[in-house]
């Protein structure tokens, strides 16, 4: 009987390559970063230690002031201090604008902000209190009122920060400190009283946010003034 010849042995599969890993998506560009609370304070320190060593004239540095607490990115803020002597860091920044405000009377020993919302009700601050270096108002249907006439100003430079959707923002100030406002009014009132205080160690307000369907109100209190501007 002939001998049947064995098939061949099947030749061993290659090994199928490794699926290409999937590239990490590129991170973004530094300037496109959003702007943090702390990165807009730490510029504002900047702005101020050029405006008391006399690189910023005060309608220069009310300007920039008003641009930072405007800014959403990284990339908005860096501009706003190229001219100027390098930046310290966040910690140097705010070490070196402890000690100045120490030495100019100001203590800083409150958290940083603080936050007053009003959602179909009313929120109300006044009397005697110690503000924050930044006020955050939300009134939704609702109603904000803030009154600084007797208060506390333990900083020197202070933000408000408004929104006010089919809602309103009442904020009274004493004659003698310095209001500022940049903001807007989208088919609602943004009405701040800007005004420049006589005294260069009088608290500074500025008034920052938008309404819509809304409004914000800002001015001084006929007859209120700080009897101590630091206390």
């Amino acid at each position: 009987m002939p001998l049947t010849k064995s098939a061949p042995a099947p030749a061993p599969e290659a090994a199928s390559a490794p699926a290409p890993a999937s590239a990490a998506p590129a991170p973004a560009a530094v300037a496109e970063l959003r702007a943090s609370d702390a990165d807009r304070d730490r510029i504002a320190d900047i702005l101020r230690e050029a405006l008391a060593e006399g690189r910023l004239q005060p309608e220069e540095h009310a300007e920039r002031i008003d641009a930072v607490y405007r800014a959403k990115t990284l990339g908005e803020l860096e501009p706003l201090v190229r001219d100027l002597p390098a930046a310290p860091t966040r910690g140097a920044a705010s070490a070196s604008a402890s000690a100045r405000d120490a030495e100019s009377g100001w203590p800083r020993s409150l958290p940083e902000s603080e936050n007053l919302v009003a959602v179909f009700g009313g929120s109300t601050r006044k009397g005697r209190w110690r503000v924050r270096r930044r006020t955050n108002a939300l009134a939704i249907f609702g109603g904000v009122e803030i009154d600084l006439t007797e208060a506390v100003f333990e900083q020197q430079e202070i933000v408000i920060h408004v929104v006010a959707a089919f809602g309103g923002v009442e904020i009274k100030v004493p004659e003698n400190v310095s209001l500022r406002g940049s903001g807007a009014g989208i088919l609602g009132g943004f009405d701040v009283t800007t005004y420049e205080a006589q005294d260069p160690d009088a608290p500074v307000i500025h008034v920052t946010g938008f309404a819509v369907f809304g409004g914000v109100e800002a001015k001084p209190k006929r007859g209120k003034r700080l009897k101590n501007l630091r206390a």
